[in-house]
């Protein structure tokens, strides 16, 4: 899950829906904390999340850490880069995967259909990366975690009425390493949400989404429209 928000707001995600059933292979299972691949590591499979949530990071040279996304039901992971996995991928939520060869994304002889869908999910998922670029480069930090909120309102969010529910498994300093930010300004711009009655702070996991448009105006940079 990168941070794009749809031109249609809260409209479906287009996210990795097969068209035929595979039945090929096993689902798999890793509990929270487990490593699915290392940076470098060879890519055999990619792998579709059914259930739970998985994190892709990478460690820069002087030692810092960049989250590069957030794997949730629909997303797929582990789509090579010189035929190596180019992050580190571990589980924040106890996962269940549907593995695909690498031989299916390469080549359409054994299944072809396989074949066509993983080269969609792989062009969306260059689109999506681009959207996400743009909005660490030109949003301030306040859109930043509007728009992270907005996106996992529309994509994993629990409907209370008006209000949306959501979870929010991974630390704070796993979003601020996620939008570019600092933890500090993270939780100060949660705050100011908060503050604001846009959303309410269940607890440090669980967030309240009490103005979805008002939320979604901000990240797009409507400031006026939160007060």
């Amino acid at each position: 899950m990168y941070v794009t928000i749809p031109t249609d707001h809260y409209a479906p995600s287009y996210h990795f829906k097969p068209r035929v059933s595979r039945g090929k292979s096993t689902e798999v299972s890793f509990k929270a904390g487990a490593y699915l691949y290392f940076e470098g590591d060879a890519v055999e499979r990619l792998y579709e999340v059914k259930s739970g949530v998985l994190r892709l990071t990478r460690l820069l040279e002087d030692g810092r850490r960049q989250v590069i996304s957030f794997g949730y039901p629909g997303d797929i992971v582990g789509f090579p880069a010189s035929g190596l996995h180019h992050t580190d991928c571990d589980v924040l939520v106890d996962a269940r995967l549907q593995p695909y060869s690498r031989a299916a994304l390469e080549s359409g002889a054994n299944d072809p259909q396989l074949h066509q869908d993983l080269l969609e999910a792989a062009l969306r998922e260059i689109s999506a990366m681009q959207d996400h670029f743009l909005m660490l480069g030109r949003k301030s930090a306040a859109e930043k975690v509007a728009s992270f909120l907005s996106v996992l309102a529309e994509r994993v969010g629990d409907d209370m009425g008006n209000y949306r529910k959501i979870s929010l498994p991974m630390s704070r300093a796993d979003i601020a390493d996620f939008l570019g930010l600092t933890t500090e300004t993270v939780s100060r711009s949660l705050t100011q949400l908060r503050k604001a009655k846009v959303i309410a702070i269940e607890n440090i996991h669980t967030v309240i989404i009490l103005r979805p448009q008002a939320l979604l105006a901000l990240s797009d940079g409507h400031q006026d429209m939160v007060a």
